[in-house]
């Protein structure tokens, strides 16, 4: 099988399975505990904690282990929203993970004003309608780094710039899951006050992520009981998965330079190859991932493209994985002004850290033989 489908999941890097392999029977403590069996798993947590607020430019209390990105995305949107005993409004585009749409849903359902603002036809957010939208009752305002569909890169930093010359005690929090592989995430230099990240989609486990949570920043936590992770997530920690995070993280950053060029080149030649022999474009344009080409493939019908591209060994997507299984007009698609017909046309196809030179022409010559 040549996989293509790394935005929906990666597979794990060789050196996390080592580092996670202790913790399955040798360091199986309760990091919450007092006794030296859980002595040990709460250091090799709180080394894991430290460890990614290296890559990040943050400091280790700053990060909060979770059970993915989809709840550190939960407790980014929802608890800034109530912290405090407040409803504050939420600010957010309307191209999001679903983790945020459906998170702002929830809380203007309880009485907290939520504003979707628009993108234009690459699917891209202009920084002054969004800080134009924002007023005193604003409590967060969430736009991802890049999108997991598209792969269009957003201006996070230009927008919380400007988020925080309107109004300074407005939050900024970045879903920056997809982004993280290929781009260069420093908190400071975003301006960001919270960050989420998902470990499966550089390599690491599934079922464990992190949000980052500038110092002084507070939150109504989503998970209520024994008040681990300094009160802002509840729940018995993940050790071994905080672990292999930890590794995946810094095998990921140290790598990005190899990465981009090899995903990349092989990308490049992938849609060369496809727009000479099948007229294929992106629905995208620059700035955008580089491990991701998303095409609309003139003619086709994207289900059925699905099912003939996997019995011919080759794994893509029509959109997120987050979604039910059915492939429907998504709403990135539908916000970028695609109509149903022209969506059902459009295949995602995502190249990772265990691509290898050659795989952008055998892909290509792949989906041009089902097409055929």
């Amino acid at each position: 099988m040549l996989y293509l489908d790394h935005a929906a999941t990666t597979p794990m890097r060789p050196a996390v399975w080592h580092a996670m392999e202790p913790f399955v029977a040798e360091i199986f403590g309760n990091s919450s505990g007092t006794h030296g069996e859980s002595r040990r798993a709460k250091n090799a947590l709180e080394e894991a904690r430290e460890r990614i607020a290296t890559v990040l430019g943050a400091r280790p209390q700053e990060i909060v282990f979770t059970g993915g990105g989809t709840e550190a995305d939960n407790l980014a949107v929802q608890g800034a929203a109530l912290a405090d005993g407040r409803r504050g409004g939420v600010v957010t585009s309307a191209v999001e993970h679903e983790a945020v749409l459906e998170t702002a849903a929830f809380v203007e359902r309880i009485g907290c004003p939520v504003h979707l603002v628009g993108v234009d036809s690459s699917g891209r957010v202009e920084p002054g309608a969004m800080a134009e939208t924002i007023d005193a009752s604003t409590a967060v305002v969430s736009l991802m780094a890049a999108n997991n569909e598209t792969g269009v890169i957003q201006p996070v930093a230009e927008t919380a710039r400007l988020v925080k010359e309107r109004f300074p005690g407005v939050l900024v929090h970045t879903d920056a899951v997809q982004a993280f592989s290929s781009e260069d995430v420093d908190v400071d230099d975003w301006q960001v006050d919270l960050l989420s990240l998902a470990a499966h989609k550089f390599g690491g486990p599934k079922g464990v992520g992190v949000l980052y949570v500038r110092s002084g920043v507070q939150l109504e936590p989503v998970l209520h009981g024994g008040g681990q992770e300094l009160g802002r997530r509840s729940g018995t920690s993940n050790v071994m998965g905080a672990v292999g995070m930890a590794v995946a993280a810094e095998e990921a950053a140290a790598d990005r330079e190899l990465f981009r060029r090899i995903v990349a080149s092989e990308r490049t030649v992938f849609e060369q190859r496809l727009a000479a022999a099948l007229g294929a474009r992106p629905t995208v344009d620059e700035p955008r991932l580089p491990q991701h080409a998303h095409l609309s493939l003139p003619g086709t019908n994207n289900e059925t493209m699905l099912v003939k591209l996997d019995r011919s060994g080759l794994a893509a997507s029509a959109g997120s994985a987050c979604q039910s299984g059915a492939v429907t007009t998504s709403h990135v698609l539908r916000a970028m002004g695609l109509t149903p017909n022209e969506a059902r046309t459009v295949l995602r196809f995502t190249f990772g850290w265990t691509t290898r030179p050659g795989d952008g022409e055998r892909a290509a010559a792949l989906v041009a033989g089902v097409v055929r």
